[in-house]
């Protein structure tokens, strides 16, 4: 492919000393955000010598000339209930949207898990998305998914050294009486699969959650969580235990719904590459619809 003839939009550039592809996009693409830039790399808007290229780490030596796509749009994967974020041969981090299951829950269920696999039978890559983490389907944002067993079992069973930094944005119902705080205890799922909050050991799993207040009315509070301890419906209940349930959640809410949706985001995702081990930070904007609420 000559560079020089190829169709669309793109900035030209020369490789002048060695170095890994996604770490000279960041030190030497300046008119792109971070996640822009992964995002082009995943989304195949990066060409190395005439060479489409969606490897992070793939190597570069001095003279190689670069093209990056000034596109805005991901032509190679589009669905309204999520986008991906970032994507190397190992992992995929996608942005979920409200309204689809993390991995399936009967035949016909909607679910990321088929979309990613839809995809990736698609695009030729021989893998199927894994499931590592969860979030409810009423709940957006950012998860990982491995694309092969290996990674997939790194990540599950170190997760809590691997996951540095993770953290939600949530509507809640009632002013904030703090700006800041921790809220503990332990949960425990009963046979209806709902979890139970208790001040002292009840034979569940002791949970950490900090908060943050953002912004507050009379009626509703911004607030970021950020997850000491990852246990089932950790945000939910620890918020409706401080007497703040979060906004639109029928199971451990008061029926106070402003935005008809669960409104809680995943909207930041910290941690080590389960194989390269380079540091891998992701941050969505909080939903504009969150904010609304505060003007």
């Amino acid at each position: 492919m000559d560079i020089n003839k190829m169709k669309g939009d793109y900035d030209r550039y020369e490789v002048a000393q060695a170095d890994t592809l996604l770490n000279w996009l960041l030190n030497h693409v300046t008119n792109l955000s971070k996640s822009k830039i992964k995002a082009t790399l995943a989304g195949k808007g990066i060409i190395v010598n005439g060479k489409c290229i969606t490897q992070f780490d793939y190597p570069l030596e001095a003279g190689m000339k670069i093209a990056v796509s000034k596109s805005k749009k991901n032509i190679n994967f589009k669905n309204r209930y999520l986008k991906i974020v970032y994507e190397d041969r190992y992992l995929v981090v996608i942005e979920k949207h409200v309204g689809i299951l993390s991995m399936a829950a009967g035949h016909s269920s909607l679910n990321v898990k088929r979309v990613l696999d839809d995809y990736f039978r698609n695009s030729k890559q021989k893998c199927t998305a894994h499931v590592v983490h969860r979030l409810d389907r009423e709940t957006s944002g950012l998860m990982i998914y491995a694309k092969d067993m290996a990674t997939e079992q790194e990540l599950e069973h170190n997760w809590h050294d691997i996951v540095y930094d993770r953290r939600y944005v949530a509507v809640v119902s009632g002013e904030m009486e703090d700006d800041e705080g921790v809220i503990t205890s332990w949960l425990k799922d009963n046979k209806a699969y709902v979890t139970y909050s208790s001040p002292v050991d009840n034979g569940g799993k002791f949970a950490i959650t900090h908060f943050h207040t953002l912004d507050r009315t009379t009626e509703h509070s911004l607030v970021e969580y950020r997850l000491e301890t990852g246990r089932k419906n950790q945000i939910r209940v620890h918020s409706a235990d401080i007497g703040h349930p979060v906004c639109g959640d029928f199971k451990y809410g008061n029926g106070d719904n402003p935005l008809d949706r669960l409104c809680l985001h995943a909207y930041m995702l910290c941690f080590t590459h389960p194989v390269t081990r380079r540091p891998m930070e992701f941050e969505t904007q909080i939903p504009p619809a969150f904010r609304k609420l505060f003007k």
